[in-house]
């Protein structure tokens, strides 16, 4: 009986416990992992998720802006600074080459009527025309009569909501009339996203699909908002569950031909779209819409 023992003690601790895993894999049949295994489950795993389609519907809208062409009306603390700036900047001012030409003219009256006025001295301009500032200031003074500013409120055109030359010191949004599930809304000219084109060439396409035929530069490559919105219960698959907005801001350059009276589109201030727009669209829209 000690030999048997004796064997036993002899084996190495590894040994022991290799042949307790041959014994157990043996009897129980199940397979070690391996990490080749494993990356290959992963892989299938990413293969059919990258497959599945979105539920959702992409489209790319576009925020055309038209800014400002003439400066805003003063407040009455803007037109109290505007004038103590134009004080302070007057008594601190030197004297123009019109006020200089003025003081000349006066001193060389001046001389004419003194008693010792020796017209000798007057000999470099004996052979021009003197033309004395205040006659330039009368000229001046006619010309400022007949001239007509144009007029900023033209009541006619700023009731027209499809004319650019509407409110011309405000800025405006244009919006669009476009078919949503069987219903015309007012909306920022949008279309649906296709596949192998950016939001940025979506939102491009969108407004050139306009009949008017605007020209915008386009003031980022990403999104300044989202507006998403889900399909009736009753309308609703496993395919398309709803649609998701991308917004894209532009700045107008270039106005093209004027529009038909009764266009397809709005340029409206932003004091003017919550009459046009849904209250949970106009909310997204708010967000990213800031005064220019």
């Amino acid at each position: 009986m000690a030999a048997p023992c004796t064997r036993m003690a002899s084996r190495s601790l590894l040994q022991f416990l290799s042949c307790f895993s041959r014994t157990a894999v043996g009897t129980t049949g199940f397979r070690p992992f391996s990490s080749t295994s494993v990356c290959h489950a992963t892989l299938q795993t990413k293969s059919v998720t990258g497959t599945a389609s979105s539920p959702w519907t992409l489209m790319a809208a576009v925020c055309l802006r038209r800014l400002p062409a003439i400066s805003m009306e003063c407040s009455p603390i803007e037109q109290e600074f505007r004038q103590m700036m134009q004080q302070m900047e007057l008594e601190k001012s030197l004297l123009s080459d019109h006020e200089l030409r003025l003081l000349e003219d006066a001193e060389r009256m001046h001389r004419k009527q003194a008693h010792d006025y020796d017209s000798d001295e007057e000999d470099g301009h004996r052979d021009q025309e003197i033309v004395l500032a205040q006659d330039l200031e009368d000229s001046w003074e006619q010309n400022l009569k007949s001239f007509q500013p144009a007029p900023r409120v033209r009541a006619d055109v700023d009731k027209d909501l499809t004319s650019l030359e509407r409110c011309l010191d405000d800025s405006l949004l244009l919006l669009a009339e476009q078919q949503v599930s069987g219903e015309k809304l007012w909306l920022l000219p949008q279309t649906q996203w296709q596949e192998g084109e950016t939001l940025r060439q979506t939102a491009e396409r969108a407004l050139a699909s306009l009949p008017a035929g605007f020209k915008a530069t386009f003031l980022s490559n990403a999104p300044c908002g989202v507006y998403k919105y889900k399909l009736p219960k009753a309308a609703r698959t496993e395919s398309s569950v709803g649609t998701k907005v991308f917004f894209f801001k532009a700045v107008l350059s270039d106005r093209g031909p004027p529009t038909a009276p009764h266009a397809s589109f709005l340029w409206l201030k932003k004091s003017e779209l919550q009459h046009y727009l849904k209250p949970a669209y106009r909310m997204k829209v708010d967000r990213f819409l800031l005064e220019l």
